[in-house]
């Protein structure tokens, strides 16, 4: 009986074993599994950028950057090992060379989001640098100077053309500038605000803003859209609350408000009829004072889309600038509202120049004025001359 048992237990088992053959392994998938790309920034983080859209012409260039330790690592590791967690990149719409159009921002922002940082795009909306002086409309877009509804929808195929390639790229774009240090409209002359009786009127500059706005809801519902204005100091005798509440009267539409921050420049103000020049550590108080009224006035995060302070010559020197940094960083840190700071081109070091600067023909054509001599360095960069971090970002480690 029992070998009976036994030897129907063995028939079953083979059965249900294949007859009793051995099964192989299932064929492994030939494709490897990726490693899981890094996690994105919280939302609730306070944003510690950079603006870097120098870098790809200086790594083209041969510069090779440096950890604090002087081991050799690609530009983002260096950044993120000093705190950092997000970058900013500019958009120029036919530049020199190509830097800081379409493609080298899509190549750049692949290794942003490769890296696991957070994504800025700034729409210069221009072929070169867009500022309060200098708003000019791109060569390409000369023979809509005056039209401005061509111009508003110039600006949004631009718009949608930038962001669907970096969709496209599986890249995210977290927060958008729809133009760049727009105290006075930009697209010059058809989006220039115009002054009356020291009263500002921002209507066609809103029209084009709202364009870009638009278009970037278009392609990025959920990213914060801004528009950006210098010097947030001066709003303490010059502008901002104005600026701000016309652009927002003529139907401006924002997610938030961005600012740009360098202490360090030459800073006067008029205060009670009388011109006055600041200290760096008094354009951040004002600066400061400003952003909190902001932040109240208008119920939006603010963001520093720009800030840096100057390197200095001497240890002393170097020392001063990264207390002023440091001391402006802890108070916006405290400000519920003021989602976060971007050091504008950290990775320079007083030295290095893009080509341009270097050709005064160049410059001339894309500035729009007379150049008769080359630009020096930016001196606002916080390496060192064999392209280390210095003492200045040690505030974003914090």
């Amino acid at each position: 009986m029992k070998r009976l048992f036994f030897l129907a237990a063995l028939l079953a088992a083979f059965s249900c074993g294949g007859g009793g053959k051995v099964q192989p392994d299932p064929t492994p998938d030939p494709t490897p599994t990726p490693d899981p790309e890094p996690e994105p920034t919280p939302a609730s983080a306070f944003v510690k950028g950079a603006d870097i859209s120098w870098a790809s012409e200086m790594e083209a260039g041969g510069i090779t950057f440096k950890k604090k330790d002087g081991t050799q690592a690609a530009l983002l590791d260096v950044l993120k090992d000093c705190g950092f967690n997000a970058v900013r990149l500019r958009v120029w719409v036919d530049p020199y060379e190509g830097w800081s159009g379409k493609e080298d921002v899509l190549e750049v922002a692949k290794k942003v989001k490769a890296a696991g940082m957070d994504l800025m795009i700034d729409f210069h909306y221009s072929d070169f640098f867009a500022d309060p002086s200098r708003q000019l409309i791109p060569a390409a877009w000369q023979a809509d100077k005056d039209n401005l509804d061509k111009l508003c929808q110039l600006v949004a195929s631009h718009t949608k053309d930038v962001l669907q390639a970096l969709k496209d790229a599986g890249v995210t774009v977290k927060w958008v500038q729809v133009g760049n240090e727009t105290r006075e409209g930009m697209l010059f002359p058809a989006g220039k605000a115009v002054w009356k009786n020291d009263q500002i009127d921002l209507t066609n500059f809103v029209k084009l803003y709202n364009a870009g706005y638009e278009a970037t809801k278009a392609i990025y519902p959920d990213a914060s859209v801004m528009p950006h204005l210098n010097s947030a100091f001066l709003s303490a005798s010059y502008g901002n609350p104005m600026w701000l509440d016309n652009f927002k009267a003529k139907g401006g539409k924002f997610d938030m408000i961005a600012f740009s921050h360098y202490p360090h420049l030459e800073s006067k103000m008029w205060i009670n009829g009388t011109e006055k020049t600041l200290t760096p550590s008094e354009v951040n108080q004002y600066a400061i004072a400003y952003i909190k009224k902001a932040v109240s006035d208008y119920g939006v995060p603010v963001m520093i889309s720009e800030v840096g302070v100057k390197q200095g010559k001497s240890d002393a020197e170097s020392r001063a600038a990264a207390s002023v940094l440091s001391s402006f960083l802890t108070e916006v840190k405290k400000i519920d509202k003021c989602a976060g700071v971007f050091y504008w081109e950290p990775q320079v070091n007083g030295s290095w120049r893009p080509a341009i600067y270097g050709k005064p023909a160049e410059l001339s054509q894309y500035t729009g004025a007379t150049v008769t001599s080359p630009w020096n360095a930016y001196d606002q960069g916080a390496f060192s001359a064999d392209f280390k971090p210095t003492n200045i970002l040690d505030c974003f480690a914090q």
